[in-house]
């Protein structure tokens, strides 16, 4: 800010003294110039002799009042000199001022101003592009606002309309069997859950971006956390007929939030099941490279397009809407993104031919 400070007034001090300067040596040429044009009449005077008669007495009139006949052109020229030159800045101002009113309304339409105001032209189109940045994310924030209240609609909707259905089934049903109540009861309660889990996610969104994520670092293995995670997944990998394939090396330390990196890694794991094709095989690996530890997961799946895969971590999207039963909110990999900037690491997708990856780079230390 002190340096921008700096700059402008750098600038004010060199057109004014440009203008100051211009003015002094046309005041300073014309003064000059006069006295030249004055000296060169006297002597073409001086050259002839004059009888009485009205150009001898002009003559003498003039030579009586000559401080009046050179004081009254000097007044003038300095008048109108310095009359056009304090238009100037004026010009310049009035100039300025109508390139601010289209800054109320910026468009692309570069604003061009004289050739002494280039410094200042350039000053407010800068500030005219970043009005133009600001309207954008402005209008996209707008955009996401909306589309936030559009998900929150949807994903609460879905399940609450199942709870309200089959509560309404067990209230006018009178003759219902024991089976098919349990049965109804075991879907409302899984409904239920959901919707519970869709309120947790939003609130936990909420929090990661209205506060610090405050980590809690620890040592721990990464081995034996996904070892852990792989058979806690065992019956969800088995309703899809999937294995899961886990390749790392013993005794791999790491110092981080546990609790954290166990929920990218469940994300990223869930998502690897949602997204897989049936009786296919998930693959994870781990490595050290350098100073970094380096998680892969990687499944079969239908190609995700590239305009797709660069959104992928942004919040409340998802792949394919019409999976958002099983795919959630659409809040996990945005959460798993944040967790792992936390850590100064990196999170990336990749994918071709039918496969997806992901891969989660933390440093070690």
């Amino acid at each position: 800010m002190i340096k921008i400070r700096n700059e402008r007034h750098a600038y004010k001090s060199r057109i004014t003294r440009r203008i100051l300067l211009q003015y002094l040596l046309s005041l300073a040429g014309f003064i000059i110039g006069f006295f030249l044009l004055a000296l060169m009449a006297y002597t073409i005077v001086r050259q002839f002799v004059y009888p009485p008669g009205p150009i001898y007495w002009f003559l003498k009139f003039v030579k009586d009042y000559l401080p009046v006949f050179i004081g009254i052109p000097l007044i003038a020229g300095w008048a109108f000199i310095t009359y056009r030159f304090m238009g100037r800045p004026l010009r310049y101002l009035d100039e300025i001022i109508s390139a601010s009113k289209k800054l109320a309304n910026p468009t692309d339409e570069q604003i061009i101003l004289s050739d002494e105001m280039k410094s200042v032209q350039d000053e407010l189109n800068q500030v005219r592009e970043t009005a133009l940045r600001n309207a954008q994310l402005a209008k996209e924030a707008e955009q996401r606002k909306n589309d936030l209240i559009m998900y929150l609609a949807h994903d609460l909707k879905t399940p609450l309309s199942s709870v309200i259905g089959y509560l309404t089934l067990l209230r006018d049903e009178g003759q219902i069997s024991p089976e098919l109540r349990k049965k109804y009861l075991s879907i409302t309660l899984d409904k239920a859950e959901r919707l519970e889990n869709l309120i947790n996610e939003f609130f936990e969104i909420t929090r990661f971006n209205l506060s610090h994520i405050t980590l809690q670092y620890s040592k721990i293995d990464i081995t034996r956390l996904l070892e852990q995670l792989v058979f806690e997944f065992r019956p969800i990998l088995k309703e899809k007929n999937l294995t899961c394939n886990l390749q790392t090396p013993e005794n791999m330390m790491l110092r981080c939030d546990a609790d954290k990196i166990q929920r990218v890694f469940d994300n990223l794991l869930h998502n690897a099941v949602v997204y897989s094709f049936p009786d296919t095989e998930i693959h994870i690996t781990a490595e050290m490279k350098q100073e970094n530890i380096v998680i892969c997961f990687q499944n079969r799946g239908s190609t995700i397009p590239k305009e797709k895969l660069s959104r992928i971590f942004e919040q409340f999207y998802r792949l394919d809407a019409a999976r958002s039963s099983d795919g959630g909110a659409g809040l996990g990999l945005a959460i798993a993104k944040q967790i792992i900037t936390a850590h100064n690491g990196s999170i990336s997708a990749e994918s071709a031919d039918e496969t997806i990856k992901f891969m989660v780079t933390l440093p070690i230390s």
